[in-house]
């Protein structure tokens, strides 16, 4: 059995073997190893495209080559060391590509230089060719040469472009921008609130298989391959592993918030009928405040009049701080006609029927609908903002008894 190594720095897999092995490959096996694995000079070796957690596809292929067995190398880097690595690479990214953009607009005017010297010399470029005449054709070849030598220089030009773009991108890299965004910061600290609730679960799945391997019970995976003790026990390892490196990883992105000042919004200082400012200048007023999100319409703009949701996070600033309460439009008394199949005696047989509802008792936030043209029992609905702005309720979920009707906003001060 031949082991794959895995690099707790980089959180990669890594094959060695020798160049006669990989000559021995046949061509599916050399297309497998690539689709999931990158040559590293460097390292001598074939280096995972993917990192951890996303190894399955790397283990996959190391396992159809024969690499069956793990062997871990390294240490873990924290999370504000690996950010910090990622700042070096970026930087050093940025500094090459820079590099390459100078030397490909230096090569792109050596190569148009020539053709400059001509400008004003009508008669270079307007000179007829002679068939026949040995000096004209020769003078031919020259300044067609001039030409595609000049074609050339405008594709060093836009090699100097990408490579110029390449290091702005590795620049904000390396400045690290992202971490003092506020917005981002919090998407990142719930996405590891979650994983490490994932995580947990996995454990006491985890823990049951176990139990019931050490009570005599034989477990089965999805092939039908027994599932040993020692192999839970890996599984167990691995997840408080990643948790906790979540933890770590979480810690540091708070550390960042309180150092941008923490989320100066929240439930308690943001309520509705404010007007804001969220996401990218969004201008729009605030229609419900929840204990994590709150839910907008987008007051100007292409978009105006979409309801949408964001975190408190995304705030960025409260335009104006009044007041309303805001209650659904419907009331008691009114009718709605909805189509609907009824069963006609036989249970094969379904009627399309048409049964109006009226609205027999309305609060803040529920109506109760009765059937009057048939009998049927009393429903209640909760009405709610669609995209538009307008309040609808449905009377089974189908669009065609989806009613609307436009908002009607009371002051509160």
């Amino acid at each position: 059995m031949k082991q794959y190594i895995f690099n707790l720095r980089t959180t990669k897999l890594e094959l060695h073997f020798e160049k006669s092995e990989y000559d021995a490959l046949t061509a599916e096996q050399k297309a497998d190893l690539k689709s999931a694995f990158l040559w590293s000079r460097t390292g001598g070796c074939w280096v995972s495209r993917a990192k951890e957690p996303n190894l399955w596809r790397a283990k996959q292929v190391a396992a159809k080559l024969g690499f069956t067995e793990e062997q871990r190398e390294g240490e873990r880097l924290s999370f504000s060391e690996q950010v910090e690595r990622q700042t070096e690479r970026a930087e050093q990214r940025a500094e090459r590509y820079e590099q390459y953009a100078e030397n490909a607009a230096r090569r792109g005017a050596a190569l148009q230089q020539p053709l400059h010297h001509m400008r004003g010399d009508i008669a270079f470029f307007t000179q007829p060719i002679i068939a026949g005449h040995a000096g004209s054709q020769a003078f031919a070849r020259q300044r067609e040469k001039m030409f595609a030598q000049y074609e050339k220089g405008f594709e060093e030009y836009r090699k100097s472009s990408y490579f110029q773009d390449r290091a702005r991108t590795a620049r904000g890299t390396a400045d690290g921008a992202k971490y003092r965004d506020i917005a981002y910061l919090d998407r990142r600290i719930r996405e590891c609130k979650s994983e490490i609730k994932a995580r947990k679960k996995n454990i006491v799945h985890y823990e049951e298989i176990l139990s019931a391997i050490e009570n005599g019970k034989e477990q089965k995976q999805y092939d039908g391959t027994p599932i040993t003790a020692e192999t839970v026990t890996g599984w167990l390892e691995h997840e408080y592993e990643l948790i906790e490196k979540a933890i770590d990883k979480q810690a540091f992105l708070e550390a960042c918030v309180d150092q941008c000042g923490g989320v100066r919004f929240s439930k308690d200082n943001i309520k509705v009928g404010y007007h804001v400012k969220v996401k990218d200048d969004r201008y729009a007023e605030v229609i419900s405040a929840g204990p994590q999100n709150i839910t907008y319409r987008i007051l100007t703009g292409g978009a105006k009049g979409m309801v949408l949701k964001a975190a408190y996070a995304e705030i960025s600033e409260i335009v104006k701080a009044e007041t309303h309460q805001e209650t659904h439009p419907f009331t008691v008394g009114e009718r709605f006609t909805a189509e609907q199949y009824i069963r006609d005696g036989d249970s094969l047989r379904w009627d399309h029927v048409h049964v109006t509802y009226e609205i027999i008792k309305a609060t803040n936030a529920t109506i109760q609908l009765k059937p009057i043209d048939r009998d049927g029992k009393v429903i209640t609905r909760k009405p709610k903002k669609s995209y538009n702005g307008d309040w609808c309720f449905s009377i089974d979920n189908a669009y065609v008894n989806t009613f609307h009707k436009a908002a009607v906003v009371s002051e509160a001060g």
